[in-house]
């Protein structure tokens, strides 16, 4: 099965060799999202509940230029600059999926593009 790539506007442009996403063999491969504003390539203001929203609704763009949405995510990773921030990224987190619940991981890192401080990823599903 070749291996494809979703591009979409409604999520910050790939700033290196690298697509927003690849699918392959029926899953979708999304390239880790920071608050970046789409149409403005700047980071967003506000605090880590903010930039975790827009990391999301970025996320939530590819997805849909892939023709799925969150419900088909079946794995996320995070990335924390500080694990602080852990319980308001989770409600923000939680207020996107809803009632569903992928596997995740959370990861604390030493610092991330440009002074972010979240970067989530995502595997879904795409249909058959």
């Amino acid at each position: 099965m070749p291996i494809g790539t979703v591009s979409t506007t409604g999520a910050p442009r790939a700033i290196g060799p690298y697509s927003q996403a690849v699918h392959a063999n029926g899953f979708l491969f999304t390239a880790g999202q920071v608050g970046f504003d789409p149409a403005t390539g700047e980071l967003v203001d506000g605090e880590i509940v903010e930039q975790t929203r827009r990391v999301l609704e970025n996320l939530r763009a590819i997805l849909e230029a892939a023709g799925i949405g969150f419900s088909s995510v079946v794995k996320t990773t995070v990335f924390l600059v500080d694990m602080a921030d852990f319980g308001p990224m989770n409600e923000a987190y939680a207020a996107a999926f809803g009632p569903h619940r992928p596997a995740r991981s959370t990861v604390a890192v030493a610092a991330l593009p440009r002074g972010a401080r979240v970067e989530i990823e995502a595997i879904a599903l795409l249909p058959s």
